[in-house]
Order: structure tokens, then C-alpha cells, then sequence
């Protein structure tokens, strides 16, 4: 058996979740997606895959492995894409990863309007509160929002996101007044698990170094987005969000901004792909038709201080 193919079967049980998801993917009989993992097991000398009636698991060896695999069938596709050149249109699986909030409502309609003019490219979108590692997770772009490291990877910016206060203007009309960071100590907190869930810093006032921290006692702790940005739109609480996760509220008036001159900078948002990525047709396709299309969408849910 091919090993170059048994890889592509493996990587496919692993996309899929299941070796009959591999092999309804790539047109072959569970017996023969079965033998490929058989074959690789055996050239390697380890089981890859835990497997069970209804699901498979990678072993710590087949973690290692699949990220190996990865980078091989993506070195592969590059150098093919490479020996075609100009004549190599877009066309294959192309892998991209994003926040959850922000690949659902931002990238997401974008990746659609992509797949419809790009009919030969096929896409997995890797939604994940989590750093990605590219190159070993077989990523070809990826959105974040964050101050880049230094790497080898390549970033394209594409707007900026900040970190605000909001709250519902029926709820401000009947609390004390929020003027300062302080404030907040005398209000109901929806907070969420990513931004603080007792306490919230801001940088330093005007005239000092020393950054300051609010504690509070929050109503209600939520891990999700979404329930914050209702909660703090039906009035009962403050809550604490990145710009675009209440752009449109804001924009429709259901939550106001606080504190707009206590928030620290903004972060970048950037494209991010691997280095020599680019030259890949559907890959270089995708930042392209991507590019203006996200600086629009942040800039319209990044309202001005």
C-alpha cells in the first residue's frame, strides 16, 4: 500500500470523526480505510488510533503522527501547486481556523460568498478559543486577534478590536454614574470567563504608572458571548466584550459604551497564513477575496471611542 495515500486516509478519518465519515469522503469501502490504518500502525510500530464501535481517539503516539502527516500532504500540495504555476487554478480543501464569535459572524458569511465563486475549493472551518499551531494542525490561514510574535508566519492586518464596557441604557438611566474604573465596584457585573470574572484592569489615570484593577462581587459569570451581550441588553448588568461582539447592539442602540477613555489599546486583527502559503491558487485566492471584505465587517463593528 501506498503510505502517501494511507496518510490522506488517516488525516480524512480525523477531519471526519470516524473511519466510515474517512471513507464516505474519499469514496472507499470501511474495510479499506480500516487496512490503510492498519498499514500505517504497523510501519510505525504503534497503535495511532484508539477506536471504538461509534468513535475514534488519537493515542499520544497518533497525535505526534497526524501532525506529522499533516505537514507532509500540505508540502505535497504546495509543491504541486508550485510545478503548475500560473496554470494552477484554486481548487482543493482549504483548512481555516477563527475565534468562535468571530468566525461565525464575521468570517463564516465571507467563507460562503467565497466557496460560491471559487466552486472547486471545498473548506473545514476550525472554530476554536484556543491558539492554533498552523503548521502542525495542517491550517492554511487563520484569523487572530492579538499582538502577533515574532514567527515565521505571515500577517496581513485587517482591522483593530477593543476592549469595552457596556451596558444597556435602561440600565445606566437607573444605576450611579460610571465616570471611572472605580465605579464599577457599585454595579451589577455580567462577566465572562475570558475577560475576568472578579476583577477587570485598566491602564494607569492620567499622571500615574500603576495600572488599575477593579474587584467586584459579578451577578452573573457566563462562559459564552452571546448570553453576556443578552444579559447586558435586557438591562441587568455591565459586562465587558470585545467591540465587535456588541457592534451591532450598539449601532441599534440596545447597549451603550462606558468608560470609552479608561480602555486599553486596541488589538490588531490579522490574517495569518504560513510561511509559503501564499503561493498555494486557493489559499492566495482566499486572502484576496477576504481582505477588504473583513476590514469592512470590523470596521463597521469597531464603533469610534
Amino acid at each position: 500500500m501506498d503510505r502517501i495515500d494511507a496518510m490522506r486516509v488517516f488525516v480524512s478519518a480525523l477531519d471526519t470523526g470516524s473511519l466510515a465519515g474517512a471513507g464516505r469522503r474519499l469514496g472507499r469501502s470501511p474495510a479499506a480505510v480500516s487496512r490503510a490504518i492498519a498499514f500505517l500502525e504497523t510501519h510505525v510500530g504503534v497503535q495511532l488510533l484508539h477506536r471504538t464501535t461509534r468513535s475514534i481517539r488519537l493515542s499520544e503516539a497518533g497525535e505526534r503522527y497526524a501532525a506529522a502527516c499533516r505537514r507532509v500532504l500540505t508540502d505535497l500540495e504546495e509543491a504541486d501547486m508550485l510545478a503548475a504555476g500560473e496554470r494552477a487554478a484554486p481548487r482543493g480543501l482549504l483548512t481555516l481556523t477563527a475565534p468562535l464569535i468571530s468566525g461565525e459572524d464575521v468570517l463564516r458569511p465571507i467563507l460562503d460568498a467565497f466557496l460560491d465563486a471559487y466552486p472547486a475549493v471545498s473548506a473545514r472551518l476550525l472554530l476554536l478559543d484556543r491558539p492554533v499551531g498552523l503548521v502542525d494542525e495542517g491550517i492554511d490561514a487563520a484569523l487572530r486577534i492579538a499582538h502577533l510574535p515574532d514567527s515565521t508566519l505571515v500577517a496581513v492586518r485587517v482591522g483593530e478590536v477593543r476592549r469595552v464596557v457596556a451596558a444597556a441604557p435602561s440600565y445606566l438611566a437607573q444605576h450611579p454614574r460610571i465616570d471611572e474604573p472605580a465605579d464599577l465596584a457599585r454595579h451589577r457585573v455580567v462577566s465572562m470567563t475570558h475577560f475576568g470574572t472578579d476583577s477587570w484592569s485598566f491602564p494607569p489615570a492620567p499622571g500615574s504608572t500603576t495600572a488599575r484593577t477593579v474587584q467586584f462581587a459579578p451577578r452573573l459569570i457566563v462562559n459564552s458571548v452571546r448570553a453576556a451581550v443578552v444579559s447586558a441588553a435586557e438591562g441587568h448588568g455591565v459586562t465587558r466584550l470585545f467591540s465587535y461582539h456588541v457592534g451591532e447592539e450598539i449601532r441599534a442602540g440596545r447597549l451603550k459604551i462606558v468608560l470609552a477613555d479608561s480602555e486599553p489599546a486596541p488589538l490588531p486583527v490579522h490574517i495569518i497564513t504560513p510561511e509559503g502559503r501564499l503561493s498555494v491558487p486557493k489559499v492566495r485566492a482566499f486572502v484576496d477575496f477576504a481582505l477588504p471584505r473583513l476590514k469592512a465587517r470590523f470596521a463597521r463593528l469597531t464603533p469610534d471611542p
